[in-house]
Parts: C-alpha cells; structure tokens; sequence
C-alpha cells in the first residue's frame, strides 16, 4: 500500500468539533464580509448622484445656424432630487436614515432574535437586506426620483441588518468562548475592511456605467450568502450547552437585574469604553460613508478610481485592527494601546486633509496610515476587550453580565456612526476643513475618555498578562 500523503495526513489529524470550528469561523467571516459588502456602494455613488457637469458638453447640432456646444448645466447631469445645491445635506441625510435605523434596531433585534434559531433568523436577515439593498439600485432602473422612496429604502435596510452582528457573534462565541483574544479575534475582525473593499471595487466597476448595478450586485450577493447560511451555518456544538444567546442578553430588564449590572459596568470601565467607542466608531463610519465623494473633490478624480483609491483605507484598518490586538496582547494594556492610536490618529487626520490635494502618492500613503490608526482603536474595543470583561474576576460564571455589557457597548457605538456621516454632510457644505476639524475633535474626545483606565493600567502591579482593565 502506498504511504499516505503528509497533506492527506496533517488534514486526517483534526476532529470533526476543528473542522466544525474552522468552517463556522471561515462561514461567519463571509456572511458578515456581506453585510458590509452590501453597505458600502452608497459612499461610491454618491459621486454620480451629484457630479459637476460643467465640462460635459453637449455634442453640437448639426444646423445651418452653427450653433456652438451647449453647456450642461448641473442640474441635467446630477441624480434628480440630488441635483440641489443642498446635496450634501440629503446625501447625510440618508445615511443618517441607515445609521439611526440601525443603532435602534440593535436592540430591537435581541426582542425578536432571541425567539428564532440564530440560522433562520440571520438568512431572513440577509435576504431581506439583499432585498432593499437591490431596491435601492432599482430606483435607478425604474427613474425614480423620490427622496421619501431612498430614505425608506435606507431606513428599512438599516434595521434588517442589525440581524447580523447579534447572530455571527453568538455563533462565534458558542464555538470558540469569549476568552478568546489576539491574533485569531484580530483576523476574524477583518470581515468589515474585506466588505468595505471589495464593496468598494463592485461598487466601483459599475457606479460610471450604471449605478444601479452598484446596488444590485452585492445585493444579489448578501441574499446568496443568505442561502448558503440557511444550508450550512452550525449554531453550536451540540456536545456542549447552549449559552445564552447575545440577542437576549440585549433585553436588560428581563435578564438581569439592573443592581448586577451596575458594579460590572463601574469596575470594568464600561462606561468609559462604550462612550470611547462611540466617537471612534463616529469617525470611523463618517470615513466609510464619504471617503469616496471627498476624494472625488479634492484630488479630481471620478467615482470608479475614487472607489478604488478608498480602499485603501480599509487595507490600513485590517493591519491596524492586527497590530493592535497582538500589541495590547504583549503589554497587557488595553486602553493605553487605543490611546496612543487615537493620540497619533488625530493629527494624522489633518495631514491627510492638507497632503490629499498634493497628488495621489502622499494620498495613498496616508490613506493606509489613517486607516490603521482610525480602525485599530475600534476593532480592539469590540473585539479583544470584550473578550477580557469575560476574565474578571466581577462577572465570574455570570454570561449574562458579560453578553449584557458588550451590548452596551455596541449599542453605544451605533449612536456615533448614526451621528457621524449626518455631521460630515452638514459641516461639508461649509468645507471639508469643518468636517475634519469634527473628526479631530471626535478623537481627542475619545482620548480623554479613556485617560482614567490608562492611569489605572500604568498604576496597577497586579494585573494579569492580557487582562487590560481590572
């Protein structure tokens, strides 16, 4: 008999629970990759559904007369109600219709979640947001030129696609626990810059063509994913018991009583970490919502390769959101790991506003480093420190402690990316100084809030290794 392969052997040495634990890993990175996927064509578009057409001429008209070209004006060549002068002000305006619907919905989701299996409810999920993301590039199909018609669309998508983050946790911690930290938390925390990219370059590829390809196409994708959850998706390991469930750890009155709530969240500094991520995740989510158009102004470029050239930022975020897990890890100091982040982020943010309009070098440059800087602090906060409110010694054996503050902290963080990109297109109509002014003011906010914890960790000898907040 031939000898066995040492491939065939290596694949042979693992049980079915690994196997089990690698293909839900994999399948939930996927499925949240498409929620995101699905989110980011709007920040693409938003430069064709205002765009300055004053170089767009007319091609001349064959008469007698010799007339000469005629001059568009914006107003034929933007996306109607987007033509207004107040164009800033609707676009924010329907992000803030998506984000508020969202950060509500949140909390919604744990009441309805929490009586369905987490596979059905998350394909329902899925193929409705598929559904009313491809209803948003059917307006495009259709001309339809109704605000109230986007706004809807938005408002009904933000809440469809709170069903993700609740359910793709849970599976994740059925399987894998909530002490897991580090490099493996890092990785897996990456779906959302892989969905902002590769939402980008779809977006993209069809946003100058036809801009509602932009929108059907990963809609398309989303509700395929949603099937594939529907055959394959593997809640939990059946061997063990079932945990409580993230969804109905949301519901605070009915699981735990609001006096074991409060010394949790007093000793772990939750109070502190959710308002932090809250301005973080406020200036993260303004840059995922209006990068590309602010690329199209300042360095001249159109949708396509400002789409592309956005991506770039998300390439950052994932090395960041790394580094930052695998740092904090080695030190054992959380907060002092986002704070030096969000020290170095805020001046950052202004020299990328003033080198973006000296050419696409520099800009690129920046763009990777802002992304790091900018998504390092958030992706640790929902990721590794979630993990190690699960080792203190406060909420040992109390799950629903656990699952109760992480959604806080969530639920808070939702409040500043609804918040964000509504600021971004007010401040925009005065100039994209203000905008960034607001982002640098929202970094130094989220400095001073963790100031506490950093001297906490810096006085404390008795912490253990990777716990960052006692």
């Amino acid at each position: 008999m031939a000898p066995v392969p040492p491939g065939i052997r290596f694949l042979a040495s693992f049980n079915r629970d690994q196997w089990y634990k690698a293909f839900t890993f994999a399948l939930t990175f996927l499925l949240y990759t498409s929620f995101h996927l699905s989110r980011k064509p709007i920040s693409i578009v938003k430069s064709e559904l205002h765009k300055n057409c004053s170089h767009v001429m007319r091609a001349p008209t064959e008469s007698i007369s010799g007339q000469q070209p005629v001059l568009h004006p914006e107003l034929d060549c933007s996306w109607k109600p987007f033509d207004r002068n107040n164009y800033k002000q609707l676009l924010g305006a329907m992000d803030y219709s998506f984000l508020c619907a969202y950060a509500i919905g949140m909390y919604l989701s744990g009441i309805i979640g929490e009586r369905l299996p987490i596979r059905l409810y998350l394909t329902v999920g899925m193929l409705t947001s598929g559904l009313f993301t491809c209803l948003f590039g059917l307006g495009y199909v259709y001309d339809i030129h109704s605000l109230g018609f986007y706004v809807f669309v938005q408002v009904a998508n933000g809440l469809v696609q709170t069903t993700g983050w609740p359910s793709v946790v849970t599976c994740i911690g059925n399987w894998f626990g909530k002490g897991r930290r580090g490099l493996i938390m890092g990785l897996w925390n990456s779906h959302t810059s892989v969905g902002n990219i590769l939402g980008s370059l779809i977006a993209g590829y069809y946003v100058s063509s036809n801009w509602g390809l932009s929108f059907i196409v990963p809609g398309v994708i989303i509700a395929a994913m949603g099937v594939i959850c529907f055959l394959f998706l593997i809640e939990r390991n059946e061997a063990e018991p079932s945990p409580i469930s993230f969804m109905r750890a949301l519901r605070i009155p009915q699981v735990l009583h609001v006096t074991q709530v409060s010394p949790a969240v007093c000793l772990q500094g939750v109070v502190e970490f959710s308002l932090c991520l809250l301005f973080a995740k406020l200036v993260s989510y303004t840059f995922l919502f209006w990068l590309p158009l602010y690329i199209t102004k300042a360095a001249h470029l159109d949708a396509k390769k400002a789409g592309d050239l956005s991506t770039l930022f998300d390439v950052g975020g994932i090395v960041g959101g790394i580094l930052a897990g695998v740092i904090s890890d080695k030190m054992g100091k959380r907060a002092t790991t986002c704070a030096v982040m969000l020290l170095l982020a805020a001046p950052t943010l202004y020299g990328f506003s003033m080198i973006s309009q000296f050419g696409l070098g520099p800009t690129i440059g920046m763009l990777l480093v802002c992304g790091g800087l900018v998504n390092g602090p958030y992706a640790l906060i929902t990721t590794a420190v979630s993990a190690d409110l699960g080792t203190h010694k406060s909420l040992k054996g109390n799950a629903r402690a656990l699952s109760t503050v992480t959604a806080i902290i969530d639920g808070t963080g939702s409040v500043g990316a609804a918040v964000g990109p509504l600021l971004a297109g007010l401040l925009s109509a005065q100039g994209w100084d203000q905008v960034f002014y607001m982002l640098m003011t929202a970094d130094f906010l989220a400095l001073l809030l963790l100031l506490r914890l950093v001297m906490k960790e810096h006085c404390s000898h008795r912490k253990r290794p990777g716990v960052a907040v006692e």
